[in-house]
């Protein structure tokens, strides 16, 4: 009752301040600076008594709550059999079937990634052979040299992106470790 009766003076006090803060608008211009900071003080000191009052209230919630408890542990009767004294073995052992099959996973997810990484060393294999290639067929039709260097500037572009596209795998396989683990 008491609770409730401070909490509608502090709400009371919030509306009379906020009436405050309007009021103190209306001051002249050299005074008005001076209203809206004691205004704002009496808020923030307000706001403290607010927080306190939860406090208090937590406070007297925790020692009910701990009261209860104890009661409720002096109540109760303890035979031989409780059914409290049971292992949870079925949930231990769904938490190892679940690492095992993450750890199959992850042999899986590596697996893929190695073949995926051969995959891309039969292609650079292949594409360096392409390429000289089209040099010697380049050679043969008598292109510029512009036309070569822009070739050979789009090749070592393709290797960069290549490499980021090889090290964003790696760090989601790294990211997919870390997290599944």
């Amino acid at each position: 009752v008491v609770e409730n009766e401070i909490q509608a003076r502090i709400d009371n006090i919030f509306s009379n301040l906020e009436r405050l803060e309007i009021l103190s608008s209306k001051e002249p211009p050299n005074k008005r600076q001076n209203a809206k900071l004691r205004v704002d003080q009496l808020k923030y000191d307000v706001q403290h008594l607010q927080t306190a009052l939860r406090n208090f209230q937590h406070r007297r919630y925790l020692r009910e709550q701990q009261e209860r408890q104890r009661e409720e542990l002096l109540a109760r009767t303890f035979t031989t059999n409780d059914s409290d004294t049971t292992i949870p073995i079925d949930e231990t052992l769904q938490f190892n079937e679940s690492l095992q099959s993450a750890h199959r996973g992850m042999d899986e997810l590596i697996g893929s990634g190695t073949n995926i990484l051969q995959g891309l060393r039969d292609q650079r294999v292949t594409l360096k052979g392409t390429h000289k290639k089209i040099l010697d067929v380049a050679n043969m039709l008598g292109l510029s040299n512009t036309v070569m260097r822009l070739i050979e500037k789009r090749a070592f572009q393709d290797k960069f992106l290549m490499l980021g596209g090889m090290a964003v795998t790696c760090l989601i396989m790294f990211l997919v470790v870390q997290y599944l683990t």
